[in-house]
């Protein structure tokens, strides 16, 4: 702490599978602990029911690169791609890319609800929340909000799971850290210094549970909150949720060798333009102004070019 900017993790996240438990008995569907996205698909084209307000699945469509790359890149991950391979040539076009970007569009084109390249983490909750969700993979910190009975009518309904895999575990499931901070240009540092230690501390913890229940205690902030009896009986996600925290590796998220750190993103400075770049073209090809192909091709030469102006390569 050099009193410049002093940050403290406010909570971790990953990715999981939430779904309605009640759906998949309906169904006769076994998703178990780890599924595929086979079974996924599966499970989603089963429950598939508009007439009756339910959609298959639900996921990120918005562009953006922490948006609907975020979950892009872990599906990409899964079938065994990467964004660039050991001499930072993008990979966009490659087998992988493909599998998982027709996959994505033929899923939610076929047993998404209407209007999914527009939708975000909010939109899908929402919609989950209001059951029309019969799956959702997206950030482990939604678990607490489908549980909850007060903004959740299919709160006693829902299951967990770890992200679906295909080709390989490795990068089927993000990990993103949210931190409190300091601006350098605070008038009140040790104040700010002395909140944030309570607001991160095991104290904090324990007032949230006895004050407002402990299924609503921030979740992915403190390891001993994963052995506290009464969290474990309130939160039916717990076990789930830590397990794909802990699984997650930044340094190992691809089958092929990376030159990069990072699950759903590359953490070099080009990368936040790129994304943003190829999430357009995803969100075209899902809502279907673009074929998959031209896509793709259009998203290879976006970072292509960025990564030659910054010059990784010639």
């Amino acid at each position: 702490m050099d009193g410049k900017l002093y940050a403290a993790p406010f909570y971790g996240e990953s990715s999981m599978l939430m779904y309605r438990k009640d759906l998949a008995d309906k169904a006769g569907v076994q998703l178990g602990d780890h599924p595929t996205w086979a079974q996924v698909k599966d499970f989603a084209a089963k429950v598939h029911n508009p007439k009756e307000g339910v959609y298959g699945i639900c996921l990120r469509g918005k562009p953006g690169w922490g948006d609907n790359m975020a979950f892009i890149t872990t599906l990409v991950n899964t079938n065994g791609g990467q964004w660039f391979d050991t001499s930072w040539k993008p990979q966009l076009e490659s087998k992988p890319w493909h599998d998982a970007i027709s996959f994505y569009v033929d899923l939610l084109k076929n047993y998404g609800p209407p209007g999914s390249s527009a939708n975000s983490f909010n939109e899908i909750l929402a919609l989950f929340n209001a059951g029309k969700c019969g799956a959702w993979v997206d950030a482990t910190i939604a678990a607490s909000f489908v549980s909850d009975p007060k903004q959740s009518k299919v709160a006693d309904k829902v299951a967990f799971a770890q992200a679906p895999t295909a080709v390989t575990p490795k990068g089927a499931n993000w990990l993103w850290a949210w931190a409190l901070a300091i601006p350098a240009g605070s008038q009140k540092t040790a104040e700010a210094q002395k909140f944030i230690a309570w607001a991160t501390s095991k104290e904090y913890i324990q007032l949230v549970g006895k004050t407002n229940g402990w299924g609503t205690v921030p979740t992915g902030t403190r390891k001993s909150t994963y052995a506290n009896a009464d969290f474990l009986k309130a939160a039916k996600f717990a076990s789930a949720e830590k397990a794909a925290i802990d699984t997650a590796n930044p340094n190992d998220s691809t089958l092929p060798k990376s030159p990069y750190v990072g699950v759903q993103f590359a953490a070099i400075p080009e990368f936040q333009a790129i994304g943003i770049a190829v999430g357009q073209q995803m969100s075209a090809a899902l809502a279907g102004k673009s074929t998959v192909d031209a896509a793709l091709k259009a998203s290879q030469n976006a970072a292509d070019r960025e990564m030659k102006k910054a010059g990784y390569y010639k």
